[in-house]
């Protein structure tokens, strides 16, 4: 099969979907790899690395559409690279297809058949597939170094002949990948940590890093299927916040983390609460992909709100684009190694052929012979029209 990797058209994305090691496993099973040229460059990945491992180069990427059989991205493509891809042609990479309708029902219109990798399933047999815990992994680790940056204390206990500094104190907002690697990371810098999460399952993990955990009354069922987090009624959340008041005040460095798939992000910190903050302080919200968690953050940016500098930066892992796509780069190998020896095969006339019996391949297969093949997106689709 001819597989293409195009230069990443979104603004600010840095990424590449294939290094030049993923590209050399496929060219070994048998495939033909079409690079568009400056792919790479963001991430310091030269053309020349690809050329080595035997990939084929494309000057454009009208060229490298024409050829491809399957196109491998990182972000969802635009109205004009869709408008490229040719009729049958198989396409992965972050769609987010519960919250992009347009882009699903544009895929589908093009004869696409189209894989998601946010929707993959959260089974064993997929772990070495899952960019969302590896891109989660990349941002929490960011998100210590922002607010470590954006603060004007030092983060750990300093004894000195001028005195004793003492160490920042840090809440995290969720214990998930991305919060737990900023537990880690603060940890690592010396910072006393507390962290927050509705589920009780996670305090272990958290304790076992360094930090302690608050606790609220327990919630009914507050872990969804997956791992995730359920999302909660409004009186619940208020209740959060209640709990949350005072570590919030204290805190020097607050780092929020709490996203729902395919709903907007629930508001845990809200005006009254950072007006309270100390002066100096820093949020850093991760969520802001979700609308975020701050009331006062706004998407992909930074405002200061009194004395209390808000960092809601969209894209946060494409901000350490050589090790993020080193690691999304692992897993989109696994996952199209999978795919093409499991899922997707061309029959004698040359379509493509998609075995629904893997899991994995049904579970972020989203459009297919003009349909949304897709469930859940199905479903939310049809809610909203």
């Amino acid at each position: 099969m001819d597989i293409g990797i195009p230069r990443e058209t979104t603004e600010g994305e840095r990424r590449v979907a294939l290094l030049p090691d993923g590209a050399a496993r496929l060219i070994g099973a048998g495939h033909r790899v079409l690079v568009e040229r400056g792919a790479g460059a963001e991430a310091h990945v030269p053309d020349q690395a690809y050329e080595t491992v035997g990939a084929v180069m494309a000057y454009d990427a009208g060229a490298l559409f024409a050829q491809s059989d399957l196109v491998l991205k990182v972000r969802a493509p635009s109205a004009a690279e869709v408008a490229l891809l040719r009729p049958g042609t198989a396409l992965v990479g972050l769609l987010q297809p519960l919250v992009s309708p347009d882009l699903v029902r544009s895929l589908a219109a093009a004869q696409i058949t189209s894989f998601s990798l946010d929707t993959l399933p959260r089974i064993s047999r997929a772990q070495s597939m899952d960019v969302l815990t590896s891109m989660s992994t990349v941002a929490g680790y960011r998100a210590v170094l922002t607010g470590a940056n954006l603060l004007g204390k030092f983060f750990p206990l300093l004894m000195t002949a001028a005195g004793t500094i003492t160490p920042a104190k840090l809440l995290v907002l969720g214990a998930g990948v991305a919060g737990l690697q900023a537990i880690a990371t603060a940890r690592r810098l010396g910072a006393v940590v507390q962290a927050f999460d509705t589920r009780p399952a996670v305090k272990e993990q958290v304790e076992s890093l360094g930090a302690s955990f608050l606790t609220l009354p327990p919630l009914a069922q507050a872990e969804a299927t997956g791992g995730y987090a359920r999302q909660l009624a409004e009186e619940e959340i208020e209740r959060e916040r209640e709990l949350l008041r005072a570590p919030v005040q204290e805190a020097d460095v607050v780092i929020t983390t709490a996203l729902i798939p395919g709903t907007r992000a629930p508001v845990l910190l809200t005006r009254a609460m950072v007006e309270a903050m100390r002066p100096g302080s820093v949020i850093v919200d991760l969520a802001a992909e979700g609308g975020g968690n701050c009331e006062l953050a706004v998407p992909g940016q930074r405002v200061q709100v009194g004395d209390v500098v808000i960092d809601a930066s969209l894209n946060v892992p494409s901000q350490m684009p050589q090790h993020a796509s080193q690691l999304f780069s692992r897993n989109l190998t696994a996952y199209t190694t999978h795919l093409l020896s499991v899922g997707l095969r061309r029959d004698a006339d040359g379509r493509e052929e998609l075995d629904r019996s893997d899991e994995i391949v049904v579970g972020t297969c989203i459009t297919h012979r003009g349909a949304v093949v897709h469930e859940a997106t199905r479903a939310r689709m049809e809610r909203s029209t």
